[in-house]
C-alpha cells in the first residue's frame, strides 16, 4: 500500500472515530448551513495537512477555490463534499457543547499529528481558504507535502504565511470564536 493510501486510510479511521465520539454526546446537526459561512456565522474552520490530502484525493475533480467567506463546497445551503468533511465541520455544532466540541478537536488534531509523524510529513494547521488555495494553486501538493519540510512555503509567500495558526494560538482563537 503507497503511503498516500494509508494516510487517506488512516485520516477516514480519524473521521470514523470522530463520527462515533459525536454520537455519543448527541452533538446533533441541523444541516442547516449556516456555519458553512464563516462571515455570517463568526467563525473559522482550520484544517490539517492530512485532512488536506484525504479531502483533494476523494472529492473528485479539482479542488475550489475558496473566494467569498462562505465554503465554496455550500451549494443551496448544503454540503455537497459531506462524507469528505473535514474535521471541523463534523465537530462544530450550532447547538453543540463547545467544552465537549474543543475537547474533541484537541484529541482529533492529535491523531492528525499521530499521522503526519508516522507519514513523515509536516504538520500544519491552517485556514479553510488558504489550504483550498493551496491545493487548487499545486494540483500536486500532495507530492510536494511528502518530500518537503514546508511544502507551504511553495505555494505561498512568506508574507502570507500568517494564516497559519501553531496549536497554541488555534486554542486562543478557537476559544474567541465560541465565548
Amino acid at each position: 500500500m503507497s503511503t498516500l493510501s494509508q494516510i487517506i486510510q488512516e485520516v477516514d479511521t480519524v473521521y470514523q472515530w470522530l463520527d462515533e465520539q459525536l454520537a455519543r454526546m448527541d452533538s446533533s446537526c441541523r444541516a442547516c448551513g449556516d456555519c458553512c459561512d464563516f462571515e455570517a456565522f463568526g467563525h473559522k474552520l482550520y484544517i490539517t495537512t492530512p485532512e488536506l490530502m484525504y479531502f483533494q484525493h476523494l472529492v473528485g475533480g479539482p479542488v475550489k477555490s475558496m473566494t467569498t467567506g462562505v465554503c465554496p463546497y455550500r451549494i443551496d445551503g448544503k454540503c455537497t463534499v459531506y462524507p469528505y468533511r473535514f474535521s471541523g465541520c463534523r465537530i462544530f455544532s450550532c447547538k453543540g457543547n463547545a467544552e465537549k466540541e474543543n475537547a474533541l478537536c484537541e484529541q482529533a488534531i492529535s491523531k492528525f499529528k499521530t499521522v503526519c509523524d508516522k507519514h513523515r510529513i509536516p504538520y500544519n494547521y491552517v485556514y479553510l481558504q488558504a489550504g483550498l488555495e493551496m491545493v487548487s494553486s499545486a494540483p500536486d501538493f500532495k507530492m510536494k507535502n511528502s518530500k518537503s519540510p514546508r511544502p507551504w512555503d511553495a505555494v505561498l509567500g512568506p508574507t502570507q504565511l500568517d494564516i497559519f495558526c501553531s496549536p497554541s494560538e488555534r486554542v486562543a482563537v478557537v476559544h474567541e470564536e465560541l465565548v
